[in-house]
């Protein structure tokens, strides 16, 4: 069977993958949508999507072997600001975790580090990303994308929250800086991936080039994704530019290989 002329990308709708997708939905040979990144993989390994900007936890646990765009992913070397766990209690006393359910390679980085730093493996439970709610139901929450990057997690909380629960301030614990503080090395959180055969050579190169044209027009990502509001587009245009990482070098991978082995010890893959 002849492969579609028009490549199906599942892309994530968070502001910080649009780089990676600057200029493709107007081009004929890609057919882009947009989810959150779980979604995502469950559309790639379903065979809905050609190419998937997958979390990186997902490879592993794909119908493998998926093939990837060579230099190409969302990563971070430090202070990330839109992955991190919030808390109330020393991150040693956490006993329950409320886990934002629209990443998986976060859920299994949260795990990670939190067993690895502090020596705890909280229950988990998976709840939209509501902080209030969260920390009703748990010691701790684990928020990511949009939500997390403008979160203020002390006005977050309701009123009548702060006056049922006379405890410390949040604290918000940035699970990039924390990676890296750990381990030296940058953090993948996502990439394209897709089936054997999905794109051309032609087609990758013209994704390459829209992965360097979003990140030099970052200013002009934060503006389309924030038009009616330029508090949060001077947050989200310095987010891309010194948070967010686009390359995928050896660094990465050396980061990416480690992840993957932390992550098999703590039974995460299957």
């Amino acid at each position: 069977m002849s492969r579609s002329p028009r490549v199906r990308l599942g892309a994530v709708g968070y502001l910080n993958a649009r780089p990676l997708v600057y200029g493709l939905e107007a081009l004929p040979q890609f057919e882009v949508r947009y989810d959150i990144p779980s979604e995502c993989a469950r559309l790639l390994h379903a065979h809905e999507t050609d190419l998937g900007l997958i979390p990186s936890i997902e490879y592993l646990r794909g119908p493998r072997p998926y093939t990837l765009v060579p230099g190409a992913a969302v990563t971070s070397t430090g202070p990330v600001a839109s992955v991190a766990v919030f808390t109330r209690r020393e991150p040693r006393d956490m006993r329950s975790i409320a886990m934002d359910s629209g990443s998986r390679t976060s859920v299994a980085l949260a795990t990670i580090l939190l067993h690895r730093e502090f020596g705890v493996a909280p229950t988990a439970v998976s709840m939209p990303p509501d902080l209030d709610a969260m920390l009703a139901a748990a010691d701790a929450a684990l928020i990511i994308g949009d939500t997390a990057l403008f979160l203020d997690p002390q006005s977050a909380i309701s009123n009548q929250s702060a006056i049922n629960n006379q405890q410390s301030a949040i604290a918000k614990i940035d699970l990039g800086e924390l990676w890296t503080q750990a381990t030296g090395l940058p953090f993948v959180y996502a990439f394209w991936a897709g089936w054997p055969d999905a794109v051309t050579p032609e087609q990758v190169e013209r994704l390459q080039r829209a992965r360097d044209e979003g990140v030099a027009h970052a200013a002009d990502v934060a503006r389309t994704y924030y038009p009616d509001d330029p508090a949060r587009e001077a947050v989200a245009s310095q987010y891309l530019r010194d948070n967010i990482r686009y390359i995928l070098g050896p660094e990465e991978l050396e980061g990416l290989q480690m992840f993957y082995r932390y992550a098999t010890e703590l039974d995460l893959v299957s």
